[in-house]
Parts: C-alpha cells; sequence; structure tokens
C-alpha cells in the first residue's frame, strides 16, 4: 500500500544552525532516504522551498484569488515528503519512526487512495 509521510517542523530552526549542524543533518536525510531505499519503500520524496515561497489559489465566486505565502499561522510548516510503499501502516510508522525530524517535528502518515480507470475507488 502507498503513502505519503508529510514531514512538518519549524523552518526557521534550519538558518539559526552553524554550517556543520547544517551538513550533519543533510547527511542524516540522506541515510534516511537510503534506508528507504534499501529496504524497498521508497517512490519519491522531496524537501519543499519555505512557506515564504508559497502561493495560496482560491477560486471564489468563479474568480482565481492567489496569496503569497501560506494561509495559516502555524508552528509548524510542511516541509518536504515521501511517497512510500509499505505493507501496511505498521511497516509505514516503522519507517517514519526512523526519520531524523529531531526531537521537535512531526510526521503525519496519510494513505493514498487509488482510483480505477473509471473513478471508483479500488479496496
Amino acid at each position: 500500500m502507498q503513502y505519503i509521510l508529510l514531514i512538518y517542523g519549524d523552518e526557521s530552526s534550519w538558518g539559526s544552525a552553524s554550517p556543520e549542524e547544517q551538513a550533519k543533518n543533510m547527511q542524516e536525510w540522506t541515510d534516511y532516504t537510503q534506508f528507504l531505499k534499501d529496504k524497498g519503500y521508497h517512490i519519491a520524496g522531496d524537501a519543499l522551498h519555505p512557506t515564504s515561497d508559497a502561493t495560496t489559489v482560491r477560486v471564489r465566486d468563479g474568480k482565481t484569488i492567489t496569496t503569497d505565502g501560506p494561509f495559516a499561522e502555524t508552528k509548524e510548516q510542511l516541509g518536504g515528503y515521501y511517497l512510500v510503499d509499505c505493507k501496511d501502516l505498521d511497516e509505514a510508522i516503522e519507517a517514519s519512526a526512523r526519520m531524523p525530524v529531531g526531537p521537535l517535528g512531526t510526521v503525519e502518515i496519510r494513505p493514498i487512495a487509488v482510483y480505477d480507470e473509471e473513478g471508483h475507488p479500488s479496496m
């Protein structure tokens, strides 16, 4: 079953880290990605630009409205994701628990809805 692992954290903490801390953290993420590949879980994964680079799009009364940045103020921002293929939720939890998000980060696991050619959910 496919799951998306949504990675949340305080994006401001990256800028306050020393170059050595940033390099160590990047190596931890590289190692984690390799772990997912070695286990056969990895389908895709990417980091996201900061929320200051985001554009929010809404359509109201037929008009497209765009806003720079995120819609909501939150303590944690979506910083990246992995798309994985795991046997079940327990395996996805085990994989997520190894993620180097630190003591303040959070991982949200969401199963991917799969639809057949006619648009019906596959079970």
